[in-house]
């Protein structure tokens, strides 16, 4: 694995093949959730099949969350305040008609990343899949509607519908692209039924959606792992 510097983002790259990224393989880009550290989701790239000299990339959050806890990263701040109280009130949390204040600037802030990206790394956007965990689900599904990169898919992760009003409209300009999405049915952090939402909200536009709904929270289930990496190949190798 090595740690470079693209777009202002720090990344870790691993795969290729040199298991540095080299090679002109295709690229998988996966985005960490909130308060995670930047190395959260590597691990992924050794337990998930892929095709042979497949690149795997992640980015890490550019804002430091000062908890106390080590590396704590995010892409925008949230009212954790308020999240530990819809909890503990048993209260669902329904952010489809939210727009984050920081979601603009993280957006921003990704797509110079992206343009960059093809200046560091060969990169051929149609053998390249998006997607994250949590609110690096979220912000990778904004991103996709927000570049004409001709990504080849789109990775779900326990994400959620976020700002529908800012998404609905752009969504039919990705009819028939591929996306995985799955979600436990005990997340009491991003409730299933946000998730559901998003996913009829991406079939209704017209994506291609393989939808894997488990029994747990919010985590990344061996299940989910076992589902993404045909996906993966399908996807790249179709």
């Amino acid at each position: 694995m090595q740690q470079t510097t693209i777009g202002g983002l720090k990344v870790r790259l691993t795969g290729g093949v040199d298991g540095r990224g080299g090679g002109q393989g295709p690229l998988v880009i996966l985005l960490h959730g909130f308060g995670a550290p930047g190395d959260d989701l590597v691990p992924l790239a050794d337990a998930i099949d892929a095709p042979s000299g497949t690149r795997w990339l992640f980015p890490e959050g550019p804002l430091s969350l000062d908890w106390g806890l080590g590396d704590a990263r995010a892409w925008w701040i949230i009212d954790f305040a308020r999240l530990q109280e819809d909890r503990a009130a048993g209260r669902v949390r329904d952010l489809s008609g939210e727009v984050p204040p920081g979601l603009a600037l993280a957006r921003e802030r990704f797509l110079v990343f992206l343009k960059e990206l093809p200046r560091q790394l060969p990169i051929d956007f149609q053998r390249t899949i998006i997607g994250g965990f949590s609110q690096g689900a979220m912000l990778s599904c904004d991103l996709v509607l927000h570049t004409d990169d001709p990504f080849a898919g789109l990775v779900q992760l326990s994400g959620t519908l976020l700002a529908e009003s800012v998404w609905r409209p752009l969504l039919p300009r990705r009819k028939g692209l591929h996306v995985f999405q799955s979600h436990g049915t005990l997340d009491d952090i991003l409730p299933h039924v946000g998730a559901e939402r998003l996913r009829d909200l991406l079939v209704q536009a017209g994506l291609l959606v393989e939808w894997h709904s488990f029994r747990g929270g919010h985590e990344i289930p061996e299940s989910v792992l076992t589902r993404l990496g045909p996906f993966i190949i399908k996807t790249l190798d179709g």
